[in-house]
């Protein structure tokens, strides 16, 4: 059989233009970042038992393009990840939560973080400067740290998340079951909240692994006193579903969607 020569393939119009626009999308958040187009919206997660009650709220950071239209996550947060750009994010993300949480005592707020951040000098300057000015800010703080980042440095993380826990932040480990985490690993981390990845949830009114898969992981929070919450609930069924298998905490569109007016950021508009 001749050899077949494949190399167009990389290099065929589709190729290159999904490259090109990759490449823009990467730019434009770069430069957003740089100019610091970025705000946060809040997203509350409520309690199973009742979700007229909000055990806490989740940050979110939003890039914004020149016109201030959001540059959605999912087409650059994986290839900022690794880069100059992904510390930045985390460190205007931290900046801004500690912000909301000085301005708004009661606020009980989770920021999310990548353990490449850890070593960040700017990142940790941040944090420092805002416990410096206020060390009750940490007992409002959750740092939420993916699955997947965590397993690339096990032992940093661990050390970190003692270290941080000394001084009354919480962590979060977040998309649990999205990963490659051997169960034996758990035995080494100090999590406090445990994040249950959304495929699990999806459909899980109608899908017997998922409830199975669920309860066990439920099961495994408990053994290591961590609190469950579950990811992405869109559907009443779906959170019935989850309250019955035992997970304490919901998070969704079914309750709310993420906002850059929380009821805090309402009620200073007014008191002022």
């Amino acid at each position: 059989m001749p050899f077949q020569d494949h190399t167009h393939e990389a290099t065929s119009p589709l190729a290159q233009a999904v490259a090109m626009r990759d490449s823009a999308t990467l730019q434009m958040v770069e430069e957003a970042v740089r100019h610091r187009r970025v705000l946060m919206a809040f997203q509350p997660v409520v309690l199973a038992a009742d979700p007229t009650r909000t055990a806490f709220w989740e940050g979110l950071a939003r890039v914004l393009d020149e016109t201030g239209r959001i540059i959605p996550a999912r087409d650059f947060i994986h290839a900022v990840e690794e880069t100059e750009t992904g510390r930045l994010i985390d460190c205007i993300a931290l900046e801004k939560g500690l912000a909301a949480l000085a301005r708004t005592p009661g606020l009980r707020l989770a920021v999310n973080m990548s353990a490449r951040s850890i070593g960040y000098r700017r990142w940790r300057a941040t944090l420092d400067r805002a416990l410096a000015r206020d060390a009750s800010l940490g007992e409002r703080l959750v740092l939420e740290i993916t699955e997947t980042s965590t397993m690339l440095m096990p032992e940093v993380v661990a050390s970190f998340m003692a270290d941080l826990q000394s001084r009354g932040i919480a962590f979060a480990l977040d998309n649990f079951g999205a990963g490659y985490t051997a169960l034996r690993h758990l035995k080494r981390f100090t999590f406090d909240v445990l994040k249950i990845d959304a495929q699990f949830v999806r459909g899980i009114d109608a899908d017997a692994d998922n409830q199975v898969l669920t309860r066990a992981i439920v099961e495994i929070a408990r053994q290591f006193d961590m609190l469950t919450v579950a990811q992405k609930v869109e559907r009443a069924a779906e959170a019935e579903m989850l309250r019955g298998l035992g997970v304490n905490c919901l998070q969704g569109h079914h309750f709310a969607a993420a906002t850059t007016r929380p009821p805090w950021a309402e009620d200073t508009r007014a008191a002022g």
